[in-house]
């Protein structure tokens, strides 16, 4: 049996501008690509129809037909990366393996557990920063330590940026695949899944939509945002590319995806927030919790038409416009005093392009108690956001047809008290903190 690398896929769905794929493929061993369904995530979704396990499989399919095209075939396997890993190592004669760095922490955790089961066999694990140009450390104050606020990480990110960290890193012109027969994707059915057959967001990048984005990205009646996040957080897209792009197209849109980095590279430095808000006086806040409030949020019941719009355009597609993201957000922590970890929750179920990174740091913003956060007094007034973001109600109308009629609920509660209660309940909750 000859000796081969392995390059293993996570959250790198793509042949082309793949750091690690690059660099395996430029190795003096043919490589073998591989995908693990990892049942340990797998096993913890709620839901059959999860759309993200269909894109996954479905990006997966494409890959494939593109091996076979070069004689190659990707490997895809379902089960705990540690028994597939063990299996692997008995079967070919494996003498280093390929990835990039995933930066979660269930992901550091379980690549530590491969490393070390590697390295016992005395196989090189090979790890490469690919989905982000600034990771980990990389950016780091006057006083090298990380930063907590966006905009001072954001100018630092500016000026530290180079043409080597957007350089593309043409694995596609590299023909070094493991010339192999052709293997079987499993069936989403024999995972436990469904197909839904619904359409994906695609992953072409209109420029036009992006030179005028700072204009409409806060219009959720219309197409002004580009819908790439669900590319960005499977890599089926270069980050590398939308940056160079960005460069020369939108200083908003850039400094979105300068965002995405900044929550990245919090979660990698204070894992905590996993859990517990970023800044601890906030807790002790005695959320209400009311579960038949929640479930009504939930539905998109509320009698707040914003709020129960984007609520069942969530439900019913897996995306929510991001202007209206902030908004529910609000709404649930503020309005009806939900712990934030509900709706993060119920979030990450339910989003297409569900990120632990920017959903976390987004609803502690939105509660008050992240890093870079709005303050705890700042409620947004639902109907104001109407005023401003969908004035002739198209987006509302769209989700919520039976507005105005004997169908549609009453308010779950009226703005002025829930914005009193919040603001009373913040104050002595922060007032009292004792640490």
């Amino acid at each position: 049996m000859s000796k081969i690398a392995v390059f293993w896929f996570r959250r790198d769905l793509r042949l082309e501008d793949n750091v690690g794929l690059h660099a395996a493929l430029k190795g003096e061993l043919p490589v073998l690509p591989l995908f693990i369904f990892d049942s340990n995530i797998l096993d913890a979704l709620q839901d059959r129809d999860d759309r993200r396990v269909e894109f996954i499989h479905h990006h997966l399919t494409e890959m494939q037909q593109t091996l076979h095209e070069s004689g190659s075939s990707l490997l895809v396997v379902h089960g705990k990366p540690l028994e597939v890993w063990q299996n692997l190592l008995a079967e070919f004669d494996i003498a280093a393996v390929y990835t990039n760095h995933d930066y979660e922490p269930y992901a550091t955790k379980r690549d530590e557990a491969v490393q070390e089961l590697l390295e016992s066999k005395g196989v090189s694990f090979q790890t490469y920063k690919d989905q982000v140009i600034f990771e980990k450390t990389e950016i780091l104050s006057g006083q090298d330590k990380p930063y907590t606020v966006y905009t001072p990480y954001k100018n630092k990110w500016r000026s530290l940026l180079m043409g080597e960290h957007i350089r593309s890193h043409p694995s596609e012109e590299v023909e070094n695949f493991l010339p192999v027969k052709s293997f079987e994707i499993p069936s989403l059915e024999s995972m436990g899944f469904v197909a839904t057959g619904q359409e994906f967001p695609s992953a072409d990048l209109r420029e036009e939509l992006v030179r005028t984005y700072h204009d409409t990205r806060n219009i959720p009646s219309i197409e002004g945002t580009t819908r790439l996040s669900v590319h960005l957080r499977f890599g089926t897209i270069s980050i590398r590319r939308l940056v160079r792009r960005a460069l020369e197209l939108n200083e908003t849109w850039l400094d979105e995806l300068i965002w995405r980095e900044f929550f990245m590279m919090i979660l990698w430095n204070f894992p905590q927030v996993v859990d517990q808000p970023f800044k601890e006086k906030y807790s002790d806040i005695p959320w209400r919790n009311n579960e038949r409030e929640f479930q009504a949020w939930c539905d998109g019941k509320t009698g707040y038409p914003i709020v129960d719009a984007g609520m069942r355009e969530l439900n019913e597609t897996g995306f929510m416009h991001n202007r209206v993201r902030m908004i529910t957000a609000s709404f649930l922590v503020k309005h009806l005093l939900v712990d934030w970890r509900k709706g993060e929750r119920y979030f990450a179920r339910k989003l297409l392009d569900f990120e632990l990174s920017a959903n976390n740091g987004n609803w502690q913003w939105s509660a008050g108690c992240g890093c870079d956060a709005a303050p705890y007094f700042r409620v947004f007034n639902p109907y104001t956001q109407v005023k401003k973001f969908d004035p002739e109600l198209k987006y509302i109308k769209k989700w919520v047809p039976e507005l105005n009629s004997l169908d549609y609920p009453n308010a779950i509660v009226e703005h002025k008290f829930a914005r009193e209660r919040v603001l009373k309940t913040y104050k002595d909750a922060l007032e009292s903190y004792v640490g």
